[in-house]
């Protein structure tokens, strides 16, 4: 659990930041930054302000992950609403009405995680048992 913790955080963090510090156009870490051209400068700027904002959500997200990774049992809470908003960001997907790009090979892996691991890690973390130790290095829980 914790090893798909750090790889999803991981993952995430790098998207964010090629996001974040790049917007629209983004750092290009992952390919061509050439696709698309800008016809209204005004309204450019204002969706690329939004995408950097967003880059910069998804960033904390991804930071999240990797240290919830550190004690799963501790960030419980905000591990499940991470897992929620990966799965509605993966459903929202949908309102694109392009499968063949969700479901491509450039995309398939992000819905695949979105769609089918993120709600598979939610019924994980919900099923734990609130005085269950997720590791024999964990300090013993209180009864007190």
């Amino acid at each position: 659990f914790r090893t798909l913790l750090i790889l999803i955080g991981a993952v995430s963090t790098f998207v964010a930041i090629n996001v974040a510090f790049g917007g629209l156009h983004t750092l290009g870490w992952q390919g061509s930054t050439d696709y698309f051209e800008v016809v209204d400068q005004a309204g450019f700027l204002i969706r690329d302000s939004h995408a950097r904002f967003f880059g910069a959500v998804f960033g904390v997200l991804g930071i999240f992950l990797l240290l919830a990774a550190t004690n799963p049992q501790r960030f419980r809470g905000g591990l499940l609403l991470a897992f929620a908003m990966m799965f509605a960001g993966g459903l929202a997907r949908f309102t694109q009405g392009e499968p063949g790009v969700m479901f491509g090979p450039n995309i398939a892996l992000s819905s695949f995680v979105e769609l089918v691991v993120a709600p598979l890690m939610f019924v994980w973390v919900l099923r734990w048992k609130p005085t269950a130790r997720l590791d024999h290095d964990a300090p013993p829980v209180s009864t007190r």
